[in-house]
């Protein structure tokens, strides 16, 4: 049979001074000296666990100083109020470990005393890897998960709020310092912007000090939402105190809850409602509302504290000396009945800490026990265990507690937990709710880790609609983000897409080209495809074009009709009539060949295009050229009048026209045997269309054909510039003058205004100086005949021409006369 014994187990708690209005008792700290005694009582009740022992417990209320730390430490070694190190009162110390918490700064500054001893320690507050240094704290355990993943789920949370600038405030310790390098990175990998840090001083947790610096930055800060990141004494120490002054209409996002049981005053709390903050998901443990609501002060009448509640909150009868409660108390009174806003009936993160802590010594302390029983086989009974022998059982701990969750002690084996997240609710005023609104999860899948109800989330009274934190507004599409120089990247201007660049997203940093078949709409946040088009005949433009083609070719035809009715007639003879008759069929087809431009391309009309073109007008001016050089030979000719003769009767000036047209024909079959006109298509100049045209090719052979028509009409000028004076009845040469001239004229200034335009204006271009210049030929040389033919017919008569040349010579009129 084992002897029983029984173990007393130190609970260290932070800071939880009672004063006249529990203006600074820690309730979280309270609850989890309940989580404390409800573990006791029920592994001395069950029968498998740690069978004919009891556990026991001693509470030591530490205070704020570092010195009070060490000196509460003292008075557990050493029993007595003098501390002397090393030296003992007590008869027997049954003390097998000691829990430690809820601040890492309760648990090092302890810690380091206590791993002289080597005696069992456990930390029931966050978890500290600072804490898990074995060469530091050997003999320190942490009961709490790893939180190193937390930043994950506040960084998505900014993420799924789309909150991109955001205030930082930080401890400045290890701690803190080390929070601040893994938020920094992922906020650079998310694009999320800090609008200000603030390293607050550890010694701020410990004074009532109101840092009007932190506030004002608070305040003036454009930043919606503020991310707390610390234990919450800290939180206490740092922002509580000071929000009995102002609010901040800020949104608040914590690593933890604050303890904001003490604070009654609506007003005050209004400043933290709508805060998120984050706790380790964890199953309630049975029975523990059940416990809290049976612990009163007649069951547990050494609890002190407890029985000021009730003295304060049910008006039961309380004596000062003692702390007794007499009579006169609420029937039924129990925790439940605590106002809400206070006092939270479900088991905190501390509080389950503080659960499993107790549960992992009662494990050691039964692991450790049935070895012993294995040893000593002779004997009553099993002595007391030594403190130095629970470690090996401590560090190999696993267990599943009340709610069925597995616990560990060894840091190297701790995993990241699942955390829930909870919204703070001061609805109606003064009324406390902590709503459970999301989880977050490292272990779930990408896009799975954080879920959230959004619809429960209650904001700050300030905000009337989901809080907006960010630097600059957000770029809508059709914009882009422009980065102001020397500012952060989430402080941006929005400025329009570039032409035919869109963005269809909010907050792009660049504009997307479309392709080439597609152009940007008017709000350039989509691309359209681009509708094919080409110079028509239903277009405005080529159905004009067409018209005037076609109207000029049929007024040629019919000044053509009027030389051949009149072909007897002197003044038809007298020019030339088969060369006039060539120049007006050249003429007709130069007028049509527009029509060659005007419909959808293929490879056949691009080619024709040019080439029929410049064959017509090659023609038109080689046949005035012979025009003109038979006029000069007539009246201007040096030679003996039987060479003359000789030249007019062989007709030698009409080999002109098959002489230039040949060298115009290898000039042509050059540029189409090297790089002749194609399709292609235009899809910039006209927004939204893709305009499909003819490719000269060549550009240096197309331009080789207009300097050649070009230098056969300065010929034709130059001649016909040399016989201008001869006498008016003959004188075509005059009219020849000013067509070239027209002609010159059209084309020179062709050549600027076509590599200025683009698509069908420029294929307009051409169009129009080929219909000018053929307009320019019919016009100056044709319609002064015309007008003797058709109005004056007493001009043309042989004896009206004897009446106008009897001074010319008898040969020449001999001559003239007779030209077929």
């Amino acid at each position: 049979m084992i002897a029983s014994n029984w173990y007393s187990v130190w609970y260290g708690s932070f800071p939880s001074i009672l004063t006249k209005h529990f203006c600074r008792f820690k309730f979280k700290s309270y609850q989890c000296s309940l989580a404390f005694i409800f573990a006791i009582e029920e592994i001395n009740r069950n029968p498998h666990l740690l069978p004919n022992t009891s556990l026991g417990f001693d509470f030591y209320n530490v205070q704020r100083s570092e010195w009070d730390f060490l000196r509460e430490a003292f008075l557990w070694l050493t029993g007595m109020g003098i501390n002397i190190p090393n030296y003992t009162c007590r008869r027997e110390n049954k003390a097998v470990a000691l829990l430690t918490g809820v601040s890492w700064a309760t648990s090092a500054r302890i810690g380091r005393l206590l791993n002289l001893y080597k005696y069992p320690q456990l930390s029931f507050g966050p978890f500290d890897s600072f804490l898990s240094d074995r060469s530091q704290f050997s003999s320190l355990y942490q009961t709490a998960p790893r939180d190193t993943s937390l930043f994950f789920g506040i960084v998505s949370l900014m993420i799924h709020f789309s909150w991109s600038w955001v205030g930082l405030i930080l401890i400045d310790n290890h701690k803190g310092i080390q929070i601040l390098s893994d938020f920094r990175e992922e906020f650079q990998r998310n694009k999320i912007c800090v609008a200000f840090i603030k390293m607050m001083s550890e010694n701020m947790i410990y004074s009532d000090y109101v840092d009007e610096a932190t506030l004002r930055l608070i305040l003036m800060s454009s930043a919606n939402v503020v991310i707390f990141y610390d234990d919450i004494e800290s939180a206490h120490g740092i922002l509580l105190h000071p929000m009995y002054l102002l609010k901040t209409w800020k949104v608040w996002v914590m690593n933890s809850q604050m303890d904001i049981g003490s604070i009654v005053d609506p007003f005050v709390f209004d400043s933290f409602h709508g805060t998120i903050y984050f706790v380790h998901h964890h199953d309630e443990i049975s029975d523990f509302r059940k416990f809290m609501q049976t612990y009163t002060p007649s069951k547990y009448p050494e609890d002190h504290y407890l029985a000021r509640f009730w003295n304060l909150y049910f008006n039961c009868s309380f004596s000062l000396p003692d702390c007794k409660i007499s009579d006169n108390c609420l029937p039924n009174a129990s925790l439940e009945l605590l106002p809400s806003n206070m006092w939270n009936m479900d088991m905190t993160e501390e509080a389950y800490n503080m659960y499993n802590s107790v549960y992992a010594v009662a494990h050691s302390l039964h692991e450790m026990t049935l070895k012993q029983i294995q040893i000593k086989t002779h004997g009553n009974g099993v002595g007391n265990p030594n403190p130095l022998e629970l470690h090996s059982f401590l560090k190999q701990i696993h267990f599943k507690n009340g709610a069925g969750h597995h616990v560990v002690l060894d840091s190297q084996m701790k995993l990241d937990e699942e955390y829930d997240i909870f919204n703070v609710w001061n609805f109606p005023p003064g009324f406390r709710q902590n709503i459970k609104v999301g989880t977050f999860s490292l272990k779930a899948p990408q896009g799975h880790q954080l879920f959230l109800s959004d619809h429960m989330i209650q904001w700050d009274t300030g905000f009337t609609e989901l809080p907006s934190s960010v630097c600059s507004e957000s770029c809508v599409p059709g914009f882009r983000k422009s980065t102001q120089e020397g500012q952060a990247i989430c402080c941006y201007d929005c400025i329009p897409c570039p032409l035919n660049e869109i963005s269809n997203k909010t907050d792009m940093d660049n504009c997307v080209k479309c392709p080439e078949s597609h152009y940007a709409n008017a709000q350039q946040t989509h691309c359209l495809e681009k509708a094919v088009t080409f110079l028509s005949y239903e277009d405005p433009l080529g159905m004009a074009l067409s018209c005037m083609s076609l109207g000029c070719s049929v007024l040629t035809l019919g000044v053509f009709s009027v030389f051949v009715k009149h072909h007897h007639t002197p003044i038809v003879k007298a020019n030339n009539q088969a060369l006039t008759y060539i120049l007006l069929m050249t003429l007709t087809f130069c007028f049509l060949c527009p029509l060659l431009f005007i419909g959808h391309p293929n490879t056949v009309t691009c080619i024709l295009q040019q080439s029929t073109f410049a064959i017509l007008f090659t023609v038109a001016l080689s046949t005035v050229l012979a025009k003109t050089l038979t006029v000069v030979l007539a009246f201007k000719s040096t030679v003996t009048g039987r060479m003359v003769s000789w030249i007019m009767k062989s007709r030698a000036p009409n080999y002109i026209i098959p002489i230039c047209s040949l060298i115009l024909l290898v000039l042509c079959g050059i540029w189409l045997s090297t790089s002749p006109p194609f399709t292609d298509s235009d899809a910039y100049t006209e927004h939204g269309h893709i305009i499909i045209i003819c490719n000269k090719g060549s550009t240096i052979a197309f331009h080789s054909v207009l300097g050649y028509l070009c230098s056969m009409a300065l010929g034709n000028y130059i001649l016909a510039y040399l016989s201008r004076n001869l006498p008016d009845t003959f004188n075509e040469a005059k009219f020849i003058t000013f067509s070239m001239l027209v002609f010159f004229s059209v084309w020179v200034t062709f050549l600027p205004v076509y590599h200025s335009t683009k698509g069908k204006v420029m294929l307009a271009m051409e169009v129009f100086a080929i219909l000018a210049s053929s307009a320019g030929l019919l016009g100056f040389i044709f319609a002064p005949k015309c007008y003797i033919l058709l109005l004056r017919p007493e001009r043309n008569s042989l004896h009206f021409m004897k009446s106008k040349t009897h001074s010319i010579r008898n040969i020449n009129v001999h001559l003239l006369t007779h030209i077929p």
